[in-house]
């Protein structure tokens, strides 16, 4: 296929997508405007069944925690993915860092992208650790606090080098935080089935609505998803950096 019949099939693509989107978006309702009854009843409810004050992190990981480890599970099988696509096939041999092939190298970072990704890798791990932490008080929880987590590591391959990221997150122990977070969230549903008869459900004591230490099995849920979701973001960093950095290739592979 030339390169103006590519670009003619996209030009087509791209017109019936965005004609698709256009149409979908204007059916949409106003703003403010709300129908369903479903949100009113769990305003109503949550925080004195869950004792949750953010009735979002009660409805995703509680009233329908079985759709988020089914979401936690696509993520797991999208990074277990990437890590067999860009495995080690036996024809390939890892290289030095200092190995220098065309049109794979990576320029080192300044001296001020350095400092300052230094200065802010302390500071992702300690608020990652808070929207963990406090996802069942506020805006937040284990997804967004798990991103933040990995952007962490991403500051300490900015601020150094791909080796220092290797030694700070070695790959055993990124493979078994990704693994305990989904492993984990399991076990949390099993400790419910075994304990209260249902899968999922939430048998740990209460506690006082607005206390860390509250909402029985959420913020243990919440702890298990940023797991799951820090380490296979750093396993997704780790992998990409790897093909890019440390140079796979037989004896006959020229590129």
């Amino acid at each position: 296929m030339s390169l103006r019949t590519q670009r003619l099939v996209y030009l087509i693509a791209a017109v019936v997508l965005a004609a698709a989107l256009l149409w979908g978006m204007s059916g949409l309702p106003e703003v403010g405007d709300y129908q369903g009854p479903y949100g009113d009843v769990l305003n109503a409810v949550a925080v004195t069944e869950r004792h949750a004050v953010n009735v979002v992190a009660a409805v995703t990981f509680d009233y329908r925690g079985v759709d988020t480890l089914v979401e936690e599970y696509i993520l797991f099988a999208a990074v277990l993915g990437v890590a067999v696509l860009l495995r080690a096939q036996r024809d390939e041999e890892e290289r030095s860092l200092d190995d220098d092939v065309e049109g794979r190298r990576i320029r080192d970072t300044s001296t001020a992208v350095r400092v300052i990704g230094l200065a802010l890798v302390g500071l992702h791990v300690v608020l990652g650790l808070y929207i963990v932490a406090h996802g069942h008080l506020s805006p937040g929880g284990g997804f967004q606090g798990g991103v933040v987590l990995a952007t962490g590591l991403l500051m300490v391959y900015l601020a150094g080098r791909y080796v220092t990221l290797r030694r700070v997150s070695p790959q055993a122990l990124t493979d078994a935080a990704e693994a305990a977070g989904a492993g984990g969230y399991v076990a949390v549903g099993l400790l419910g089935l075994a304990v209260g008869g249902a899968f999922l459900l939430n048998v740990l004591p209460l506690g006082t609505p607005g206390k860390l230490l509250s909402a029985g099995t959420i913020p243990l849920i919440n702890l298990l998803v940023g797991l799951e979701v820090a380490g296979g973001f750093v396993l997704l960093l780790s992998e990409f950096l790897e093909q890019t950095l440390i140079i796979r290739g037989g004896p006959d592979d020229e590129s």
